[in-house]
């Protein structure tokens, strides 16, 4: 009996517990803190509302967080595809922009979208909704200001393409290989001010495997980054 596979599934979920004790330490840690100093400082109306709004951004860190992995969990069960329907991927990719257009005017970031084509996909919508939301969101987080986030989508041979494109800092190259892993984060500093989870672009890869397809990643620190989703062909039809 070859029992290798087990042993590393077994390590795997060991090692996916021990980063998730991890990073709930963070917020967590910084919530009881903050509760603290908001008791000692009870008789100052400026500390009590300074840190209760720290309190407010570990708290949404943590929602964030636990949501995720909640999300992460249920696209790596066995029956994640089992809400597949037929739907129109550019219809999935403007439910997927409309959820990050307040974060986008908050930082005057433009999202221009062209759809060259509008393909039927079996899929599953919220998992596609949420791989998308985390491409767009992931772009307007590693850009600056004033910027813009450009989105594609188009059939290319056997694939329906759907391209991110940003303006942002970029990713090197020895970190290309390791952006999908959990909790894996190229700038910690940046991923703490945004409230990144680390679990984002896992989230994608899983997403986008449960239907076939892949994920290639382009980019040039300075310049920016481009994603490219594949999805096969075979499943798609043309409208």
């Amino acid at each position: 009996f070859d029992d290798t596979e087990s042993n590393r599934l077994d390590a795997v979920r060991r090692d996916f517990v021990a980063n998730i004790s991890h990073e709930l330490k963070t917020p967590i840690g910084g919530i009881s803190i903050l509760a603290e100093a908001i008791s000692e400082g009870s008789d100052d109306p400026v500390l009590v509302k300074n840190f209760s709004e720290r309190m407010k951004i570990e708290a949404d860190r943590l929602k964030n967080l636990v949501q995720e992995i909640i999300d992460l969990s249920r696209i790596q069960g066995q029956n994640a595809m089992e809400n597949a329907v037929i739907l129109k991927l550019k219809s999935v990719i403007e439910d997927a922009i409309y959820q990050s257009k307040v974060r986008a005017e908050k930082k005057n970031i433009s999202i221009n979208f062209v759809a060259e084509d509008d393909l039927d996909f079996f899929g599953d919508k919220k998992q596609l909704v949420m791989a998308i939301s985390n491409l767009v969101e992931n772009a307007i987080n590693y850009s600056p200001e004033n910027t813009a986030v450009n989105v594609l989508l188009r059939k290319s041979d056997d694939f329906a393409e759907i391209t991110v494109k940003d303006q942002g800092v970029g990713i090197a190259e020895s970190d290309i290989d390791r952006i999908f892993e959990r909790f894996y984060r190229v700038d910690s500093a940046r991923s703490r001010d945004t409230g990144g989870t680390g679990l984002g672009l896992s989230i994608v890869k899983h997403v986008i495997s449960n239907h076939g397809g892949d994920v290639q990643v382009w980019s040039v620190p300075g310049t920016g980054s481009t994603f490219t989703v594949l999805l096969p062909i075979t499943q798609i039809k043309e409208s």
